[in-house]
């Protein structure tokens, strides 16, 4: 009796060609201060050696794989204590800030310190109006941009995160565990905030990020589960829901004015 064996192929119907990812601001008014992500790239390096690192095709590939978000505005801020104890912060450009201190204290706060993952180490949190949303399975990981060397070290670490973005599609914020605090948390306009690497399948695809339309379908669905972290401490057991009540597409490329 002869047996007949067959193998499935796990790769059959597997997507191909780079994932769309889409990204937005969910505000438009002064909009124009926050720079789109940019790919990750070694730019003025030694690329004459066919050994130079700077051709070195994994390092390439790594690169290809994060894009950078930068500061929309200066920031100079010290850290203090006010009369009651409460911590405060301290816009330590004074009359020379380019930003008004209204406007930066809108964006910029420190967190409850009862919230606080450390004793004494206090995070602050850096609104931002970034959205990334995919049409397929992709998460997303915020995190700090060490491939840029900083002459002036920032106190502190940065405080990322990992997320799908295709079922949870939310603001991004720059959050910071603040170590050493007689030092101040200086950054300017343009230098890089973070890192957005994004993780597909399979793992070997290209990432397209584009600009995305906010269409009347996006909006709704932000709005679904827009501040459930106000109601629920574990928001991840709520994507199984959001996602059954997912519209199709989301992504919806901006279509721009090109110029011959």
């Amino acid at each position: 009796m002869k047996l007949s064996v067959s193998f499935e192929n796990p790769l059959e119907g597997t997507p191909s060609g780079p994932v769309t990812v889409g990204w937005l601001l969910t505000e438009q008014k002064g909009g124009i201060i926050y720079y789109p992500p940019e790919r990750v790239r070694s730019v003025d390096l030694n690329r004459k050696h066919a050994k130079s690192a700077s051709r070195c095709p994994a390092v390439i590939n790594l690169e290809s794989r994060y894009f950078v978000i930068r500061c929309p505005f200066d920031i100079n801020i010290g850290f203090a204590r006010d009369d009651k104890g409460k911590p405060v912060l301290r816009n330590l450009a004074g009359e020379a800030s380019t930003i008004r201190a209204s406007k930066l204290g809108e964006k910029l706060h420190i967190t409850s310190e009862v919230e606080w993952r450390h004793a004494d180490v206090p995070t602050i949190q850096l609104s931002l109006p970034y959205v990334f949303i995919a049409d397929e399975p992709v998460y997303m990981s915020q995190v700090a941009p060490f491939m840029h060397y900083s002459r002036d070290p920032l106190p502190g670490t940065i405080f990322g995160g990992r997320f799908p973005i295709n079922v949870w599609p939310r603001p991004l914020m720059w959050a910071f565990e603040w170590h050493d605090t007689t030092k101040p948390i200086k950054v300017n306009r343009g230098d890089p905030l973070f890192y957005a690497t994004f993780e597909t399948m399979p793992q070997d695809r290209g990432v397209a990020v584009v600009e995305t339309e906010v269409t009347q379908d996006l909006k709704d669905y932000m709005d679904l589960i827009s501040g459930a972290v106000n109601y629920v401490n574990q928001t991840f057991s709520l994507f199984e829901a959001a996602e059954a009540r997912r519209p199709l597409t989301l992504v919806s490329p901006v279509k721009r004015r090109t110029t011959e």
